[in-house]
């Protein structure tokens, strides 16, 4: 598509893939191929519906070995994630985080693809049914290491405006927003990386910016701050920002999740070799969320 680079982009509509998508259209170094549901919601992209730059195709309307045929993709960027909350059964969230990424891999490498871009999280695989699914494609992704590039790039806790209220993060704001009387909680002494949503798609930029200097095979990158605070220093700190004197933060309330990391240590000195390093201080990441979701 007039020489640019043509991304095949799942997870689009989401909170981090839509940031994503935001990002390589302004660009404009790329076209870019968004596999979507029918039933997605679009309002976090509602302005790059009609972007000349983008494709959208409905996942569920559309054989993926024709669309493969008559495209010629240069990297697929997986971004699509279910976290297999509520009442969503594991074979929703093993579709989303394993058989997807692996139906889209077997065909990148049938049809020449240079490099298959993969979402990953640091959560151990024992956690959950969502780690377990994102671990196992991950070892399939390490196995396809000499048939085509593969990019792991595994994320630390990321926040930000506009994401779901199912993630922790935003639960927690706009209960502190809203002024609940309570919020029940762990007791809070396991400690995250919590990294500004803004930063995250920076590292994904810099990453599709070097893989021409990366090797053929496989390549792993850890997208984190390089400071951990727990989980009361974060609910304290939105607490202050917010202004909010009345919530009680009811900690030990519920009990740590089976295998729970108390200690999350990460590595980003492979992202720093590249020139990546985070931006914006947690301050500063919740001080911008607040003012957006305030704006909403």
């Amino acid at each position: 598509m007039n020489g640019k680079t043509n991304i095949l982009l799942t997870g689009g509509t989401g909170f981090l893939g839509s940031a994503l998508l935001r990002a390589i259209a302004g660009s404009g170094d790329a076209a870019v191929t968004v596999l979507k549901r029918s039933t997605s919601r679009t309002d976090r992209v509602s302005d790059l519906l009609q972007h000349g730059g983008i494709r959208w195709i409905d996942l569920d309307r559309t054989d993926l070995a024709e669309l493969f045929r008559n495209s010629a993709f240069d990297i697929i960027m997986h971004c699509a994630t279910n976290y297999g909350r509520g009442k969503r059964s594991i074979l929703d969230t093993a579709s989303a985080n394993l058989l997807l990424p692996l139906t889209l891999l077997q065909l990148g490498i049938e049809h020449g693809v240079k490099t298959f871009i993969n979402t990953d999280t640091v959560i151990d695989k024992r956690v959950n049914e969502y780690s377990l699914s994102k671990k196992q494609f991950l070892e399939w992704l390490q196995n396809s290491s000499g048939k085509i590039q593969g990019v792991n790039v595994a994320l630390e806790h990321f926040y930000g405006p506009f994401d779901d209220e199912s993630k922790f993060t935003t639960m927690i704001f706009h209960k502190l927003m809203r002024g609940a009387a309570q919020i029940d909680l762990t007791p809070g002494e396991q400690k995250r990386h919590f990294i500004f949503v803004d930063d995250v798609v920076r590292a994904f930029c810099c990453i599709l910016e070097k893989l021409d200097t990366m090797p053929s095979g496989f390549s792993s990158f850890v997208v984190s701050t390089e400071q951990s605070v727990s989980i009361r220093e974060f609910v304290q700190l939105a607490k202050s920002i917010i202004g909010n004197t009345s919530t009680h933060l009811n900690f030990g309330a519920i009990p740590y999740r089976v295998n729970e990391l108390m200690d999350s240590r990460t590595d980003i000195s492979a992202l720093k070799a590249l020139g990546w390093e985070p931006k914006f201080s947690l301050e500063q990441g919740i001080q911008l969320t607040i003012e957006k979701e305030k704006e909403r």
